[in-house]
């Protein structure tokens, strides 16, 4: 299934689901076929922030947010947020540039963020990947307060994201389409990576309205990575929205050494929620 989809034109086929996820929906059908996904998906309905009806379509309920007070952040100031909601896929350190995508499987930072200077400021860092299936929530958060002095995005492929695809299809975080995040604050310059994936047509970003468009589509053809500065740099607080997966994917964050100790169970197969402590800033 793997090599077939690999043969497949995966962008237009990404962009021909978006399409029909962004169909409205008569207000009427919304309740019985968005709890249908939802049931499919196991996406829990209730912590969304609207009731079924009030969501125009399918994209609409999959980028919902969660209604107030759902997911609290730490108390301490020195924790590290989770950014997302999903699985940890790996963890561990940058060695010698590189990066484990799973056993036996490695990537090099510099091809992940598209840049070789950024990825020096890395060596010796922790790096978590984090893996949303369907019936996550998809909005990405600041997990430290910081500034965004400029961010990256890298066209690509969009390939499947899942664990098999993971465990078999080499450089596959490096081959897919990614917006890359940077953020300078207490924990020092942080990189928040997010991956595109298969159904994945969109990845928008609240910093800037170029990648906030609703109409902003991944694996365009002809495009090439762009990098885009910002004077006076955005700021955010410590789980604020960032930027939002439209239909799923993989977020790899990256911490410059010595700047953050992970909390014990930071483990691959481990389960994390929004907001949840991951670690803590060195020194806090």
């Amino acid at each position: 299934m793997l090599a077939l989809l690999r043969r497949l034109p995966q962008g237009a086929l990404s962009r021909g689901f978006g399409l029909l996820a962004d169909i409205p929906l008569p207000r009427r059908l919304r309740r019985p076929m968005l709890g249908a996904f939802a049931r499919a998906v196991g996406a829990v309905v209730a912590e969304a922030e609207h009731p079924l009806d009030e969501y125009p379509s399918l994209n609409a309920f999959f980028v919902r947010r969660l209604r107030p007070g759902a997911r609290p952040w730490p108390e301490n100031p020195a924790a590290t947020g989770s950014p997302v909601e999903g699985v940890v896929g790996q963890v561990g350190r940058v060695e010698e540039g590189r990066l484990i995508q799973a056993k036996g499987r490695w990537y090099t930072a510099a091809d992940l963020l598209g840049d070789a200077d950024e990825a020096e400021r890395f060596e010796g860092g922790i790096f978590l990947t984090l893996y949303l299936s369907p019936k996550d929530y998809h909005r990405i958060h600041a997990p430290v307060a910081g500034r965004v002095p400029h961010a990256r995005h890298v066209p690509g492929g969009l390939l499947p994201v899942n664990v098999p695809a993971v465990a078999h299809l080499p450089d596959l975080f490096v081959r897919n389409e990614r917006l890359v995040c940077y953020l300078d604050g207490p924990a020092g310059r942080l990189a928040v990576v997010a991956v595109g994936a298969y159904n994945v047509g969109r990845i928008s970003a609240s910093f800037d309205p170029l990648w906030a468009a609703p109409a902003w589509a991944t694996n365009r053809h002809g495009v090439l990575p762009a990098t885009r500065r910002y004077d006076p740099a955005p700021s955010f607080e410590r789980g604020e929205e960032i930027m939002a997966f439209h239909l799923g994917s993989t977020v790899v964050l990256l911490f410059e050494p010595g700047r953050i100790d992970l909390r014990e169970g930071i483990e691959p197969g481990a389960a994390v929620r929004l907001g949840e402590e991951i670690g803590e800033i060195s020194g806090g």
